[in-house]
């Protein structure tokens, strides 16, 4: 079970500029290519509001979208999902389950062996190469 993060709102908006306060705390999302790609290797991607790790760069893949993309979490304790009804469609959002972080989303459209596509913000991630 990870370690639930609870701050106040005006902590968030002491601790993210504010795309990362829209992406995190208000669900938005930022723009397809605006964000700088991180690369692919050994590395760990965490999240931006809280630190918790996410996603092994091992997982991550290009999706030709425009965010960065991922075919698995480090752990489903780690990201978590809920239903999204916004932009008149359904979607699964996914989210960081120590602060309740909004992510992106997930679609059933991703390469093998899970065939799932994390679509995630880069503003929500921060990322760590593996060392050597």
């Amino acid at each position: 079970m990870v370690q639930k993060v609870e701050k106040s709102d005006e902590e968030w908006r002491a601790q993210l500029d504010n795309m990362e306060y829209k992406v995190l705390r208000k669900h938005g999302t930022e723009r397809a290519f605006t964000h700088d790609d991180f690369p692919k290797g050994a590395g760990t991607y965490f999240c931006k509001g809280c630190g918790t790790p996410l996603f092994e760069g091992e997982t991550k893949f290009d999706s030709g979208t425009g965010w960065p993309s991922f075919w698995a979490p480090i752990s489903e304790e780690n990201v978590g999902e809920s239903v999204d009804n916004s932009w008149f469609m359904k979607r699964t959002e996914v989210h960081c389950n120590a602060c309740d972080g909004h992510l992106g989303h997930v679609f059933p459209d991703g390469p093998q062996p899970t065939g799932l596509r994390y679509c995630i913000n880069g503003v929500a991630l921060t990322y760590e190469p593996e060392e050597s």
